[in-house]
């Protein structure tokens, strides 16, 4: 496979592995697909660049998948500790430098991490948070996740901003977030300049690097 763009293997196919798998394909990566079920393997073969039956567990089946040369092994067997753990030690054992690792509770979290995940999930956990933050927003429009304390936001102008500079609000101070650009109202070009002395209008949106907690708190308690 290339080495000029992430190269992605997704271990378990399930409908959360399957969704991974088919969207970072659709995305243009390359990615390899892997099950113990040949249905599941059958199911995304013609999504993604391969798709093979193989057991994860046996690290010499992994190894001849060439599992080693990729970037990013999400591993999604989140029902079956077991295995899951497994699947882990083998990839990291094989020199994969970012686990993703997918867990249906804490305890498995735990334990996965323990064992050398470099991030755990819990879809569903997570995908509830996701609905309900999305239901309360006030002036977030969308979030980018840079790492797992930092997001790009974009946001509409809270009440409170419009008739201030920039410079009065002083926003990175008060907000924890620096402006990045700006789209003003009415307009779909965002402008990167940002003058600190311009007076917010309604209307104009703003894209933001900024803490994450800090810019959702700000938004869902401070701004009613």
């Amino acid at each position: 496979m290339s080495n000029k763009r992430k190269q992605f293997a997704v271990i378990g196919l399930g409908v959360f592995g399957s969704t991974i798998a088919s969207s970072l394909a659709k995305m243009g990566y390359e990615v390899l697909a892997v099950d113990r079920d040949i249905t599941c393997v059958e199911r995304i073969a013609d999504t993604v660049t391969k798709a093979v039956q193989a057991d994860a567990t046996d690290i010499n089946e992994l190894r001849s998948l060439g599992i080693g040369e990729f970037d990013t092994v999400i591993v999604a067997i989140g029902n079956h500790l077991e295995e899951s753990m497994l699947s882990v030690m083998n990839v990291k054992e094989l020199g994969v430098p970012y686990v993703l690792a997918k867990a249906k509770n804490k305890q498995f979290m735990q334990i996965l991490l323990k064992i050398g995940a470099d991030r755990v999930v819990r879809s569903e956990k997570e995908m509830g948070e996701r609905v309900a933050k999305s239901l309360v927003r006030k002036n977030i429009i969308d979030i980018i996740e840079v790492d797992n304390d930092y997001s790009i936001i974009e946001m509409k102008a809270p009440a409170s901003w419009i008739g201030k500079t920039l410079k009065t609000l002083n926003v990175r101070s008060a907000y924890k977030m620096n402006i990045l650009a700006i789209r003003y109202a009415n307009q779909e070009k965002l402008v990167l300049s940002v003058d600190p002395n311009y007076v917010i209008e309604d209307g104009d949106h703003f894209l933001v690097l900024g803490e994450t907690e800090a810019v959702e708190k700000y938004d869902y308690l401070i701004e009613k």
